[in-house]
């Protein structure tokens, strides 16, 4: 009976030894996008050769043309514009906004959004004083009636020229999210 034991504690011993639970060590400090290759497996595969240019670009530096339905123009800098992103799960956006230009309303499933405002003023619809955007609960996403039935609610004229919708439709979505009286 003591044999049993002490082979059933070895085997337990080695099991637990042969596991890993860490991450295995990379094998490259960084993973430069190869653009041009054919493999897509997950993502870009890593290019051999690579050089300060595939950290850089001025894509953000320089203003976007807001002369479109919504006022606005949103230049993305993801590892298609700097290849040296590759693997890093990070991307930057610059929204240029002409004055009265609006972001149509999105989610960003399983990510982040910072805003930071440069210059002039922005104003966020439905956003709290402590500089979060409203949101009912963690995770959840904007639906339609956090924009037409909000308090204080979202003006017509925003609702409008983000859906392309008129001021008609916009009155006949809110009465159907208004309170059952």
């Amino acid at each position: 009976m003591a044999a049993v034991k002490i082979l059933l504690f070895a085997v337990a011993v080695a099991v637990a030894l042969s596991a890993s639970a860490a991450d295995p060590d990379s094998l490259q400090d960084v993973c430069v996008a190869d653009l041009t290759s054919a493999v897509k497996i997950n993502g870009f595969p890593c290019k051999s050769n690579i050089s300060e240019v595939d950290f850089f670009s001025d894509i953000l530096s320089k203003p976007g043309a807001t002369n479109n339905t919504f006022g606005s123009l949103v230049t993305g800098a993801n590892v298609q514009k700097v290849p040296g992103l590759n693997t890093l799960g990070v991307s930057l956006s610059r929204i240029d906004y002409a004055p009265g230009g609006i972001n149509p309303p999105h989610t960003h499933p399983r990510a982040t959004e910072v805003v930071f405002v440069l210059e002039e003023e922005q104003r966020e619809v439905a956003s709290s004083r402590d500089c979060r955007l409203q949101q009912p609960a963690a995770g959840d996403s904007v639906h339609g009636a956090t924009l037409f039935a909000a308090s204080p609610p979202v003006p017509d004229n925003v609702l409008t020229k983000a859906f392309q919708i008129g001021t008609k439709e916009v009155q006949k979505i809110k009465s159907r999210f208004a309170p059952k009286k």
